[in-house]
């Protein structure tokens, strides 16, 4: 029914502008994220700012909203399983709670990057490009420590890996494929420029609790 597929694009959209981050920084340690490192309401800052273990369940919770929002077409909308619609049905709420992340309503329309929710939503619909996609990030991670270059690169060979699985053969898919590095690149292009500059700083794990 119409009215379910409204409700669950607006469930998408509250459930990935959730902040996690700040949620966990303020009740476990008493720090506003957004007040310490890059000052963004995400995991990588949460690594930074809080340590290695309150980096990992941010990750996880923010990947978890991606992977939860595209579960709602199985609940609400009617539209019959394993059909092309059914699959742009799942992809325009994994797009919808990845704009929630990075716009939260919660948060004054600002948010972190989107690269977590996406990664919730790509392992959901797209399990093993997704998975290629996370080998990429954590070699380019392991050699270089940059997050934002790691996660760009990840994003940039998205599309190139479901061309290559045979999966960009409808328009729906293909918008989805590009919209991943344009979208990731465009909330890191202020970590462009101090890569290019030479100030992004790396990430280093800590022990802080």
């Amino acid at each position: 029914m119409d009215y379910e597929i409204i409700i669950a694009f607006v469930v998408s959209y509250l459930l990935g502008a959730i902040p996690f981050s700040i949620g966990i920084g303020k009740v476990f340690y008493q720090t506003d994220v957004r007040k310490h490192g890059s000052g963004n309401a995400g995991a990588t800052n949460t690594f930074r700012t809080l340590g290695t273990l309150a980096g990992i369940i941010v990750l996880f919770l923010d990947a978890l909203k991606g992977a939860v929002a595209v579960s709602l077409a199985y609940y609400l909308g009617g539209i019959p399983f394993y059909t092309d619609n059914f699959l742009y049905y799942k992809l325009g709420l994994g797009i919808t709670a990845v704009l929630g992340h990075i716009f939260s309503v919660y948060l004054r329309f600002k948010g972190g990057k989107g690269v977590a929710t996406f990664l919730g939503a790509g392992l959901s619909i797209f399990p093993i490009p997704a998975m290629i996609c996370i080998a990429a990030f954590l070699i380019v991670f392991f050699i270089t420590r940059y997050v934002s270059l790691s996660s760009m690169m990840a994003a940039i060979i998205f599309p190139i890996v479901l061309f290559l699985y045979g999966r960009v053969h409808q328009w729906p898919i293909l918008a989805f494929a590009i919209a991943v590095p344009l979208i990731i690149t465009y909330t890191h292009r202020k970590n462009i420029r101090k890569l290019l500059n030479g100030t992004e700083s790396k990430i280093s794990f800590s022990n802080k609790n």
